[in-house]
C-alpha cells in the first residue's frame, strides 16, 4: 500500500462513518492469513475468527429485517430470500461498493494472483469487518452498518437467487438438453481453495464463475449463463423470478 496502515485505517473509518474505539479489531478484519503468515504474525492476528463472528451477527440481523419486512412469507421463503442476500457474490458486490480491497493487507502471492478482487476474500473480509464493529460497539453500531452498507437494496440483490434452478427451468421450458457443470480450475493453497466452475450447454460454455466452493462457483456460473441466455433473447425474467 503506497499509504501507511494506520493512514488507510483512518480513510476506511470515514468512508463507513464509522470511528473504532480499538482500530486494532479493525486492522485484524482486513488482515488475509497470507500477510499474517508472511509476516510472522500470531495466528490468531488475521481475520479468520472475526469473519466467523461476523456472519453469525450477519444472520441474525437479516433474519430480523426480513422477518419485519416480509410478514406473509413462510420459512422456507424467508430462507431462500437471506441466502440470497448473504451468499458470497452478494457480499463481495457489497465490498467492492466500500472499495474494501484497496484496503487489504494480503500476502505478495495472494496480491499477485488477484486476491485483492477476489470473492471469496472480499466477502470474508466484509464479514469480519461486521464482527469487528460488534466487538467494538456492540450490536447496534454492526446493525446500523449492515443495513447501511449491505442489506441496503434487498430488490437488487435477489439476483443472485438461486440461479442454477432458474436455468435449469429455462433451459427445460425451450427444449435444451445437455446442461452440464465442470470444474474448470482451482485457485490458492488447499486451505484458501477457490474453484472455477463452466456451465455448458449442448457442450458450448455459456457461462464461468469462480468462488468458495463449487456450489458458489456454480451459481455464479449460472447467473453469467442466464445473462448470455437473456443477450440471445432466449431468457426473459419474470415478475417474481431474476431481474438481470
Amino acid at each position: 500500500m503506497a499509504m501507511s496502515i494506520r493512514g488507510n485505517l483512518n480513510i476506511f473509518q470515514q468512508s463507513i462513518q464509522y470511528k473504532y474505539r480499538d482500530t486494532a479489531l479493525l486492522k485484524r478484519a482486513l488482515t488475509h492469513s497470507s500477510y499474517a503468515n508472511e509476516h510472522h504474525m500470531d495466528r490468531h492476528d488475521n481475520n479468520e475468527r472475526l469473519e466467523f463472528l461476523g456472519d453469525a451477527v450477519l444472520e441474525l440481523i437479516s433474519s430480523d429485517l426480513l422477518f419485519c419486512r416480509f410478514p406473509s412469507k413462510q420459512e422456507g421463503e424467508l430462507s431462500k430470500l437471506r441466502a440470497s442476500l448473504v451468499c458470497e457474490p452478494s457480499l463481495a458486490f457489497s465490498a467492492r461498493e466500500l472499495n474494501i480491497g484497496r484496503f487489504l493487507l494480503l500476502g505478495k502471492g495472494e496480491e499477485a494472483t488477484g486476491g485483492r478482487d477476489r470473492d471469496s476474500i472480499l466477502s470474508d473480509a466484509l464479514e469480519a469487518i461486521i464482527g469487528s464493529i460488534y466487538l467494538d460497539g456492540g450490536f447496534e453500531p454492526a446493525k446500523a452498518f449492515v443495513l447501511q452498507y449491505v442489506l441496503n437494496d434487498i430488490e437488487h440483490k435477489r439476483r443472485f437467487h438461486d440461479c442454477k434452478t432458474v436455468l435449469q427451468e429455462v433451459v427445460q421450458s425451450h427444449g435444451k438438453a445437455s446442461l452440464k457443470y465442470e470444474l474448470s480450475d482451482t485457485i490458492g493453497p488447499e486451505h484458501n481453495r477457490t474453484f472455477v466452475m463452466q456451465v455448458c450447454l449442448d457442450g458450448k460454455v455459456i457461462g464461468t464463475g469462480e468462488g468458495r466452493t463449487k456450489q458458489a462457483a456454480g451459481q455464479k456460473a449460472a447467473y453469467q449463463a442466464l445473462i448470455w441466455l437473456k443477450e440471445q433473447g432466449i431468457y426473459q425474467c419474470k415478475d417474481d423470478d431474476l431481474c438481470i
